[in-house]
């Protein structure tokens, strides 16, 4: 396996945003050496980047047969867009390594947990955005655009069912201004990307209405979505296991497990 740490600043970066990869080596004596990429966002309310959401995820989806990343983005004061661009800036450099690393470029996908869910989905509702990438040649566009969307539990909405916390780190000052452009449930268009979801019904940080409004939007656009919602649960289950128990020993949901193979399939047949 090659492993490697990159540089993700952007202008507005704060800290030191990175991009962590895990990349199967190629071997002649496999038949199929090309593999799909998942990036992975690990929540944290913007205002910290969870370690239970990370490389844990990512060596789910690696022993699965796929490339994986983890970006640990900025988060406050960073402000909008700064985390969204660190993530183009990664699906970038891992679409310019495609050939050398053997990831099949219409599989990159990523992976978002509660505010990082929020990111990965920003960048599926504001990949073409100029208003925010600037003007950019047919190319640069296609190299930030995701295949797909693996959403944990998302951020979603700034509106009734909002986790006012995290668009408050978010948005800082201009929280008020700009709430509404960071709801996504109003960004969805017919650029976004397929996408698979998973909520529990009892959370009670990140309301269940969030997914719900989300997957409402894909439909009124048409885009193909997979959507699993358990009936008990907190917020922030990550794997709902043993590996990714917090220190408050709250995150064991032995039924919620089943997402990852789940996500394992859609990416699988995608």
């Amino acid at each position: 396996m090659q492993y490697n740490v990159f540089d993700m600043s952007v202008e507005g970066s704060v800290g030191n945003p990175t991009l962590t990869t895990y990349v199967i080596d190629f071997s002649p004596a496999l038949k199929n050496n090309d593999r799909p990429m998942i990036i992975i966002c690990p929540g944290g309310g913007y205002s910290h980047v969870s370690d239970r959401e990370g490389e844990l995820l990512a060596m789910q989806f690696l022993a699965a047969g796929f490339h994986t990343a983890v970006l640990k983005y900025s988060v406050e004061p960073a402000r909008f867009p700064t985390q969204l661009k660190e993530l183009a800036k990664a699906v970038a450099l891992v679409r310019s390594h495609a050939e050398e690393w053997h990831i099949i470029k219409d599989k990159i996908i990523i992976q978002g947990s509660s505010a990082g869910g929020h990111l990965a989905a920003s960048l599926g509702c504001f990949w073409k955005q100029k208003t925010i990438f600037g003007e950019l040649s047919h190319e640069e566009i296609d190299f930030i655009r995701p295949n797909g969307l693996i959403l944990s539990y998302p951020v979603i909405t700034s509106g009734e069912h909002a986790h006012v916390g995290s668009f408050q780190a978010l948005l800082g000052d201009k929280y008020e201004e700009y709430k509404e452009v960071v709801s996504l449930e109003l960004q969805v268009n017919e650029n976004t990307p397929k996408t698979f979801l998973w909520h529990t019904f009892e959370d009670g940080s990140v309301p269940v209405e969030n997914t719900l409004l989300f997957i409402q939007a894909l439909k009124k656009q048409n885009i193909p979505f997979e959507c699993h919602i358990y009936p008990k649960g907190i917020h922030g289950l990550s794997l709902g296991n043993e590996l990714t128990l917090g220190v408050n020993e709250s995150e064991l949901q032995p039924e919620v497990t089943t997402w990852v193979e789940l996500a394992k399939t859609f990416v699988a047949n995608f």
